[in-house]
């Protein structure tokens, strides 16, 4: 069972999914909040955070996005961004802090549970919504990659060999080795230093390449 939070100032909405959940035999409740702070200063069962923290994109507070990422992240709480609203800049910041995925509230149950059981399990939450917000990013941080650039990125940073790389692309490992150099310095021109096939595979998971 996956122990879940939701933190949303939408009174209705935080009723609803209390409704929703109380009816899933793979995702248990433990509480139900409008501000980041209030989760964390609730004394939640057992004193720790939820598996996973449902974040409402935008909050009344006056909050960032960004910081209610990075504060829940802090306290050990993997997080998934939900919100009516596609707002794209916001979007990408929240996952660039740390979301580990983002959807839309219009989506039904049985998806918000993948969604989670995703997440819970140490991955990303991809959505048509959220590859949408990083295709038209232009933040200056985020390189522009070419097709190419792109397809050897994520094959190698997947765990492939540089020789295996190259055969999936059709190109020699002497070509791929060169596409992977120009990315690295596309990400160090971009503040992003990438020097080896952990750093790439990082910058994959930050900028959600692989949902794109």
């Amino acid at each position: 069972m996956i122990t879940v939070a939701v933190v949303d100032d939408d009174r209705m909405l935080r009723e609803g999914l209390r409704s929703w959940l109380a009816g899933s035999d793979r995702l248990a409740l433990l509480a139900a909040v409008p501000t980041v702070g209030e989760l964390l200063a609730g004394g939640l069962p057992g004193g720790r955070l939820p598996d996973v923290v449902l974040l409402d994109l935008v909050l009344k507070d006056g909050s960032e996005p960004p910081d209610n990422v990075r504060r829940l992240r802090a306290a050990g709480a993997r997080v998934l961004v939900i919100s009516t609203v596609a707002d794209r800049s916001r979007i990408v910041a929240a996952v660039a802090a740390g979301a580990d995925g983002y959807l839309t509230k219009d989506h039904p149950l049985e998806d918000l549970v993948g969604a989670v059981e995703t997440v819970a399990g140490g991955g990303t939450a991809h959505s048509v919504e959220l590859a949408f917000a990083w295709a038209h990013d232009t933040a200056p941080e985020r390189p522009r990659l070419a097709p190419r650039e792109l397809q050897v990125l994520l094959d190698y940073a997947s765990g492939l060999t540089l020789k295996a790389t190259a055969r999936r692309a059709g190109v020699t490992p002497h070509t791929a080795k060169y596409y992977l150099d120009r990315v690295k310095e596309k990400y160090q021109l971009a503040g992003r230093p990438t020097y080896t096939k952990i750093d790439l595979a990082r910058r994959v998971q930050e900028d959600g390449l692989g949902g794109t």
